[in-house]
């Protein structure tokens, strides 16, 4: 799979001028963690997360203190600009999905832009790669039987656990086909080819 076949196409953005509180309610409507910060030609300049939004935006609780706490802030962030982070972690949308999930896993983003030059084109999360990987089995096979449909061959698929196997192609060619073909379709976990005809313990 890559980065496209999954990403979010349309994600929620801001601009570096959004105001903080705005930015808040966009990431709590929307049940998001982060968003791309453009400017008005698209291109992306940053990236905001709830992080950077609640960094010191809530002011200390007297109650749950003996003596009043004073406020020691001396600026508070009123714009996106003002707190988001200027070089995120980026992606190509060519870039594949199993390259890009270990860079997710190996930062402290949940998600990252999705970019082509400078222009944003999608965001990819955690929660996207999760929502490909829970596909049905049945779904899956659907997909695969009209993908090998469409590419003019005949030959019979079992899904079980995301785990495909494929059974007719002969020579490796076809082989090479069928692992291909199967290994764009989101929520493969692994491909299998074996032969016309062979017993694979079916009742």
């Amino acid at each position: 799979m890559l980065v496209h076949e999954v990403m979010t196409r349309h994600p929620v953005t801001v601009t570096p001028d959004t105001h903080a509180k705005d930015a808040l309610r966009l990431l709590d409507r929307h049940s998001i963690t982060s968003m791309p910060v453009v400017d008005a030609s698209g291109t992306l300049v940053g990236v905001v997360s709830e992080a950077d939004l609640l960094r010191d935006a809530l002011p200390p609780d007297s109650r749950a203190h003996m003596l009043p706490v004073p406020d020691e802030r001396h600026h508070e962030a009123q714009r996106v600009e003002d707190v988001m982070t200027r070089h995120p972690v980026t992606v190509r949308a060519d870039l594949d999905l199993a390259e890009a999930t270990e860079l997710i896993l190996g930062t402290t983003v949940k998600s990252v832009p999705v970019v082509e030059g400078s222009r944003l084109v999608g965001m990819v999360s955690r929660r996207d790669v999760v929502h490909a990987l829970a596909r049905s089995d049945a779904d899956i096979a659907a997909e695969l039987d009209e993908l090998y449909h469409t590419l003019g061959v005949d030959w019979l698929v079992e899904v079980q656990d995301g785990e495909v196997t494929v059974e007719g192609p002969v020579g490796s060619k076809a082989r090479s086909l069928a692992e291909t073909a199967a290994g764009t379709v989101p929520g493969v976990m692994s491909v299998t080819v074996v032969p016309e005809g062979t017993d694979r313990g079916r009742s």
